[in-house]
């Protein structure tokens, strides 16, 4: 057996973010992945989402948003970067927990039980999951909103790509890192970095635009396809709003209580058109767009003050 905490699903509690009552309780593969092996090591990750704040709109969708390596290296002592599997996945990742490391590892949704009534079993779509534990009978790995288990036919193809490997990160633990009482002051310089790097306008000005061209065409889509759109652009920008909240609250206390509200609105928009989308009939979004800029300019102007 390779181990790195031991931990029981079963008894597992999830940061958080990842429960019902958040209003985006998944976000995306990496950055899911990323908060649970921070919560499972002690650390507490809401010091590491300031990359929500920089939260942009790249012309088809927003910005897949994950805290960088340097976030990363700063705030926890963690460093994240590529490994070269020139072997079978499943030697590295006895190699690595050997060493109190795991892998972050993309792999086909198609054999991942904890995607049941999505993708398991039912559409191959690449995501990203980091090892707890793996044997001959079982592997116990962090994706999406927990900690999962999963066995037989699953566990025999999961670490075996069928046609290329997928790309696999390394995460050591092992870095300096700064004390409890210096962690809100270093999340405090990353989050001014943070909105250094934010677009010169709303990113929802340009989606907006998107939208403006595309609706038709989405709205003609299949349920499923509409739900991919979604994904990509609604579901992405509302969980980055959701998230951007938690992080202002944290990191700033009573004094971001303002923006963090703004915020949280602007994830409730995103969820209500969202809903709209999936509808698949036609509809005015600007009423909801307009909504959407104003929180997003609002939030800012207060950062701005406070931060």
């Amino acid at each position: 057996m390779s181990t790195l905490l031991g931990l029981d699903p079963s008894t597992y509690q999830p940061h958080r973010v990842h429960r019902a009552d958040f209003g985006y309780p998944e976000t995306n593969c990496w950055t899911d992945v990323i908060i649970e092996l921070l919560h499972a090591h002690g650390r507490e990750p809401l010091a590491g989402l300031g990359c929500t704040l920089a939260l942009d709109h790249e012309g088809d969708q927003f910005t897949f948003f994950k805290p960088r390596p340097d976030e990363l290296e700063a705030l926890f002592g963690v460093d994240v970067h590529e490994l070269q599997p020139y072997r079978p996945l499943r030697s590295h990742v006895d190699s690595q927990i050997a060493q109190g490391r795991t892998l972050i590892v993309e792999v086909d949704g198609w054999w991942l039980p904890d995607t049941a009534g999505t993708a398991y079993r039912n559409q191959h779509v690449k995501t990203a999951v980091a090892v707890d534990t793996l044997d001959d009978k079982k592997l116990v790995y962090f994706h999406n909103a927990g900690l999962h288990v999963l066995r037989g036919e699953d566990l025999e193809r999961v670490l075996v790509p069928e046609v290329l490997p997928g790309y696999v990160e390394v995460v050591r633990f092992d870095g300096e890192r700064p004390s409890p009482e210096e962690l809100p002051v270093v999340a405090r310089e990353l989050m001014r970095d943070n909105l250094l790097r934010r677009p010169a306008r709303s990113p929802f000005v340009a989606f907006g635009e998107q939208l403006a061209r595309e609706l038709d065409d989405v709205l003609a889509l299949s349920p499923e396809q509409v739900h991919v759109f979604a994904f990509a652009t609604t579901r992405m920008a509302g969980a980055a709003m959701a998230l951007a909240a938690a992080h202002v609250r944290w990191v700033l206390g009573d004094a971001g209580a303002e923006a963090a509200e703004a915020l949280d609105a602007a994830s409730a928009t995103t969820r209500t058109l969202t809903m709209r989308l999936m509808r698949r009939k036609p509809f005015d979004p600007s009423a909801l767009i307009d909504a959407l800029n104003a929180d997003w300019s609002r939030a800012h102007e207060l950062l701005d003050t406070v931060a």
